[in-house]
């Protein structure tokens, strides 16, 4: 027993040690992107436009509602087709299709970020003849689709049986049970699934800058280029400018702010009691 006891308190001990190495080097990241980005944020940060180039003030305004609306317009494309996949497999992707579905899923979550921002630029900027927030979405949505199919397959297959065959044994038919019974079921798991890939999408670079490219003023339409918060950040970055460093450091705290706020939110619906996924 005591050997036992003293080989529990030294694995508790290494444990222990290993997540204050883990902590260390994120602590140090998050202390200086809050440090060094808190003095850019201000009201003129949030509302006015970039400044041009030489010149202090302005802000990321326009990129903000950039990558909301990029991220909208994946979560519209790519949503139904992660969750609709994800059902499919669940339900019915026992033979081949399922197989190949399956695989072509586990392919594309593998494919790096910037080969989607080259599919995404044959298959939409070339033919549109221009960059888009439109192309800028269809990349994020494929980034989104393949995490969204798996994620939803395993919260449905957690639904117990006897739901189904309860619902079945009622008449109601095999596509209403799958949507109004297995799927309502595990919603609150989909949801955290669905809100876990947007603070993904929302933090791409590489695609964006094959998509959307960028845009030095406020864009409401979807078919002309599009600013972001990361391509902004990116291009004052390479800046030689130290108000646009600032200002980078200050949109990367948005950005962390952003991604860190939709992971307490998947976090705290993942807890629901309506909730699959724990």
């Amino acid at each position: 027993m005591k050997r036992r006891r003293l080989v529990n308190h030294l694995m508790t001990a290494l444990c222990g040690f290993g997540l204050l190495l883990a902590l260390i080097p994120l602590g140090s990241i998050l202390w200086l992107v809050i440090s060094r980005g808190a003095p850019a944020l201000n009201l003129d940060f949030f509302t006015q436009l970039p400044a041009p180039v030489g010149e202090t003030g302005g802000g990321v305004g326009n990129a903000i509602l950039g990558t909301l609306s990029m991220v909208g317009i994946g979560c519209i494309l790519g949503v139904p087709v992660g969750v609709g996949a994800g059902v499919f497999l669940a339900e019915r992707g026992n033979g081949r299709t399922g197989d190949a579905v399956r695989f072509t899923a586990e392919v594309l979550s593998g494919v790096p970020s910037i080969v989607v921002g080259i599919v995404a630029y044959g298959l939409v900027v070339l033919p549109m003849h221009r960059f888009s927030a439109l192309a800028g979405g269809v990349a994020l949505a494929v980034l989104m689709i393949p995490a969204l199919a798996r994620s939803t397959e395993e919260l449905v297959r957690l639904v117990p049986g006897s739901l189904r065959e309860a619902s079945l044994a009622l008449g109601v038919p095999q596509w209403r049970t799958s949507l109004r019974v297995v799927l309502r079921t595990a919603l609150g798991g989909i949801v955290t699934a669905v809100l876990l890939s947007i603070a993904r999408a929302a933090g791409e670079t590489a695609p964006l800058l094959f998509t959307a490219l960028n845009n030095q003023y406020w864009n409401f339409k979807a078919d002309q280029p599009t600013a972001s918060l990361t391509v902004q950040i990116y291009n004052y970055a390479v800046s030689p400018y130290q108000d646009w460093h600032q200002k980078a450091w200050g949109a990367a705290l948005v950005l962390l702010l952003l991604v860190g706020a939709l992971s307490l939110i998947a976090k705290a619906l993942a807890r629901n009691r309506f909730g699959t996924a724990r």
